[in-house]
């Protein structure tokens, strides 16, 4: 039976309180080891999420020089001196490569249904999902230095050709499962696969979608990553724009000042992966944790971002809340951005597709609604836009507090199907 129970420790080891529990004597001696196959699928998906935020990156930063580019010379142009409001608030073509975005996302969920072991799922998944956040601070720190230098194309050109050939690596190293795995130890493939016995089923289930859409928990889910997806765009999108209004530097000097925090989220990123599975080896509940996760990266960033608009612009003092504000955002991904596989592992990848998609709306309305209160309003148009970013990312976060979970679901549970 799937159910959750809480830590206990029993002769001096800790059993988790995951849908199962694994065989102990299978157990390795060291199981987090960064050598082992696990952890190189981790880090594979890393690189894979570095290169899509890139790439979706790219356009927003290459947007100015883009713009300047057309309009005024047929040659590379690297007089992006400035950045003005409305180039980079006409970000609203970015999220066309969304659709790509989820896709992807669930198809790494995919993989963890059967190469993360529950009690190692917060630090695998925020490994592999803290790539987004590298890739955001490099496309951001050097954007705008290779659109001055050598051309806007040539930002499209580097990163599409690095990406060609991690994809030639990914095919050769990355497979379905650790049984059909090639290189991996034959203790860690014990380990992988007695510790996933309960929730990997062998043979396929239909989707319930019927129960689904009655399924509170998936809602929770999807309303908290809608909410804290647009905070995550106004940061992504409108920093650079938000720091040029503010100080009114060129775009090279903007480029270092945007990328920072996103240096600083990169390393929250993994770190709160190792503090969730932490938590669990002392007694928390999972939901407990999911949703320590899920608040800090959502209601101190919202806040800070408010803060920040009623505060007289000060460049210390504005630079430090947009790190600490960007710095704690990744918590959430030990929280609501794997939480489909504490609910349905079986369907996890559908889900965490699903959900991510309806996430990357809010990416679409947050561009257009933000642009469209910048223009209207310029003197108080900053302070529009983070107070509405404050009410809707506390109301998806009042919804997951109140009806997030972490109890494999019962329409999610393996179910014997027979024929009358």
């Amino acid at each position: 039976m799937a159910t959750m129970t809480e830590l206990s420790p029993t002769a001096g080891k800790t059993k988790y309180s995951q849908d199962t529990r694994v065989d102990e004597s299978l157990v390795p001696k060291k199981v987090l080891s960064f050598r082992s196959t696990r952890y190189g699928i981790a880090f594979m998906a890393h690189f894979c999420n570095f290169i899509l935020m890139a790439q979706y990156a790219a356009i927003n930063i290459s947007m100015v020089a883009m713009v300047n580019g057309t309009n005024h010379q047929s040659q590379f142009n690297g007089s992006t001196e400035s950045l003005p409001l409305d180039a980079l608030g006409g970000s609203n073509d970015a999220p066309n490569s969304l659709p790509a975005e989820g896709s992807i996302l669930g198809g790494q969920h995919a993989l963890w249904e059967r190469w993360g072991p529950p009690c190692e799922r917060s630090r695998l998944c925020t490994l592999a999902l803290s790539g987004m956040m590298l890739g955001t601070f490099t496309i951001i720190l050097l954007g705008g230095i290779i659109s001055q230098t050598l051309g806007w194309p040539f930002v499209f050109y580097i990163f599409g050709g690095i990406g060609f050939v991690y994809c030639l690596l990914w095919f050769v190293l990355v497979y379905d499962d650790p049984v059909s795995h090639p290189w991996i130890s034959v203790t860690e493939r014990e380990y992988i696969v007695s510790s996933l016995a309960q929730q990997v089923s062998p043979h396929k289930q239909p989707l319930p979608f019927k129960a689904m859409l009655r399924s509170l928990p998936l809602y929770a889910i999807c309303l908290c990553s809608f909410s804290h997806q647009w905070m995550i765009t106004i940061l992504t999108v409108y920093m650079p724009t938000y720091i040029s209004s503010v100080f009114n530097i060129n775009i090279r000097d903007n480029g270092f000042l945007s990328a920072f925090p996103f240096i600083i989220s990169w390393v929250t990123g993994i770190l709160g992966g190792q503090l969730a599975d932490f938590l669990l080896t002392k007694n928390f509940r999972l939901v407990t944790v999911r949703k320590i996760a899920t608040f800090l990266g959502n209601f101190p960033s919202s806040v800070l971002l408010v803060a920040l608009s009623y505060l007289t612009p000060d460049y210390v003092t504005t630079m430090t809340l947009l790190v600490v504000s960007c710095g704690l955002t990744p918590f959430c991904q030990s929280g609501i951005y794997i939480n489909a596989l504490d609910i349905a592992p079986r369907h996890s990848s559908f889900l965490m597709g699903a959900s991510r998609e309806f996430g990357y709306t809010a990416a679409i309305l947050a561009s257009t609604i933000s642009g469209f209160l910048l223009s209207q309003d310029p003197e108080f148009g900053w302070r529009n836009v983070f107070l509405l970013l404050f009410a809707i990312n506390l109301s998806g976060l009042i919804f997951y507090l109140i009806f997030g979970d972490a109890v494999v679901q019962d329409w999610a549970k393996d179910r014997k199907l027979t024929r009358l």
